[in-house]
């Protein structure tokens, strides 16, 4: 396996930890996030003045020679395969693509292609300069397989961090649409009394919990509030349905990314997802609000009405907030058009 040598001095007031230090003064073009460099400092492939480095935490000074031995970038076991993509923007750094009902992002045991992963694969080639050291899209957040909507993936180690970083810090923008339940309303007395519950002005609907894998259903998220991760949810109303206004068109907005977390906070508050598989229970529409045709439609719906329908977030190279939208899918908007 072959490999390159990457050399660099540290400049003044370098941090106290190596690993800090040679993410400061690292060439940005060698693409190198912290979190990998650790990994290159522990496998002892980095030299300071010609000493090898093995702790993270050692100190360094001004004016020493960096030099790391760069393993050649590992091709992943995923294979490539040429499934179209709908491609929203894409640059030498990154790539956005507006995900299809149906297509599992990452391969798993149940499903070994056909996924996002196996997809961007082909269709990026050789523009992935590696991810971990590895040559892989880096994507940093997940939609479930049967939501539909936008995507973010990097192309690089540091575009991945980059990306990561406003992840973590709730700096991105995303918002869904979804179809539930009912209506959430600031004047049902009923929600007022739900855990977590809370709102805020323009009649937004707060949900503040702690998130967690359900105790006996492996495949399900569970409410809690004294362990779990924190999750935050803000729903806003844009159309009801119904003479009854027993169905809403709802605009959801994340604070927190946690697994299925949409889905579950608002079978939590009592307005669950039209079509949710897991989530959604057994609902009964009152037979006034629709003809029994549109009812029928309404109860076959074949998967959760969620769609990711916008994405923003700032570029890893030129600093610019970048904004995306996507339209419903024809099966959301073919149904709404029949509740109108």
């Amino acid at each position: 396996m072959s490999s390159s040598i990457l050399s660099f001095f540290v400049t003044a007031n370098p941090p106290k930890r190596l690993d800090k230090a040679l993410s400061r003064d690292a060439p940005v073009s060698a693409s190198l996030s912290r979190s990998r460099l650790r990994k290159l400092i522990e496998q002892g492939v980095v030299r300071v003045d010609g000493s090898v480095a093995t702790h993270i935490d050692a100190s360094v000074s001004e004016g020493q020679l960096v030099e790391i031995m760069i393993p050649e970038i590992k091709d992943i076991d995923n294979f490539p395969e040429n499934i179209p993509l709908n491609i929203v923007y894409e640059d030498d750094y990154l790539i956005v693509v507006n995900k299809p009902v149906g297509m599992v992002v990452h391969p798993a045991p149940g499903s070994p292609n056909k996924t996002l992963v196996n997809a961007l694969l082909h269709h990026c080639g050789d523009t992935l300069s590696g991810v971990g050291g590895s040559k892989r899209p880096g994507i940093v957040h997940r939609i479930d397989k049967d939501t539909s909507g936008l995507l973010v993936s990097a192309k690089s180690d540091f575009a991945h961090q980059f990306l990561a970083r406003q992840f973590e810090n709730h700096s991105v923008e995303r918002s869904y649409q979804a179809l539930c339940f009912g209506v959430p309303d600031a004047n049902d007395p009923r929600l007022r009394g739900v855990k977590g519950v809370s709102f805020e002005a323009g009649n937004i609907l707060k949900v503040t919990t702690n998130l967690a894998r359900h105790r006996t259903n492996r495949q399900k998220q569970a409410v809690l509030f004294g362990a779990g991760r924190h999750a935050i949810t803000r729903v806003r109303v844009l159309e009801n349905y119904g003479s009854l206004s027993s169905l809403a068109l709802i605009e959801c907005r994340l604070e927190t990314g946690r697994t299925h977390q949409i889905r579950v906070h608002l079978a939590h508050v009592g307005h669950s997802l039209v079509g949710d598989p897991l989530y959604g229970g057994r609902r009964k529409i009152p037979s006034k609000s629709f003809s029994e045709h549109i009812v029928q439609e309404i109860i076959s719906f074949p998967r959760q009405a969620l769609h990711a329908a916008s994405l923003g977030f700032v570029h890893p190279k030129s600093n610019e907030t970048l904004h995306f939208e996507a339209p419903l899918p024809d099966d959301m908007g073919d149904l709404i058009k029949k509740l109108s």
